[in-house]
């Protein structure tokens, strides 16, 4: 059961809704590479909410089931580009954060390989945006499996 309803408050989380609108907007990031971050930093968490509204938009967007369905191994399979290998595992070490040490000089390089400055910037705030989320929604106990995607 819900402990507080987000809807209530929305505008509290207008900043952190603005935020994620920026980020897409820039367009520094590919929109399937970022719904497969949002995804998977949601998976490592357990946020069902997240794990709901961030399916639903991506298969919107046209994202294909095997590739969700595929997602927490996406190391086992070739349906990832570099690109968003390099940016997955990125999100997997800002999400665990296991110790200062996180985020080796190697995985650093490798997503370096595939984004720019304003990349990597980007890709940072989106990890950091979910891992909010994320937090808020479990929480907070929002309930998922009730989002209806948006348009597209």
């Amino acid at each position: 059961m819900t402990r507080i309803s987000v809807q209530r408050h929305y505008a509290v989380m207008q900043p952190l809704i603005k935020l994620g609108e920026e980020i897409r907007q820039r367009g520094h990031l590919d929109a399937k590479l970022a719904d497969l971050v949002l995804m998977r930093c949601s998976q490592i968490n357990g946020c069902a909410f997240c794990l709901d509204l961030h399916s639903k938009e991506a298969r919107a967007a046209g994202e294909t089931e095997q590739r969700l369905h595929l997602l927490p191994a996406w190391r086992e399979t070739k349906l990832y580009s570099e690109a968003e290998q390099a940016a997955l595992a990125f999100a997997e070490e800002l999400t665990e954060l296991p110790s200062h040490e996180s985020v080796p000089e190697v995985l650093y390089e490798r997503v370096r390989q595939h984004f720019d400055d304003a990349g990597v910037i980007d890709l940072v705030l989106l990890i950091g945006l979910i891992n909010t989320w994320n937090r808020l929604n479990i929480a907070l106990r929002t309930e998922g499996g009730l989002y209806k995607p948006t348009a597209h």
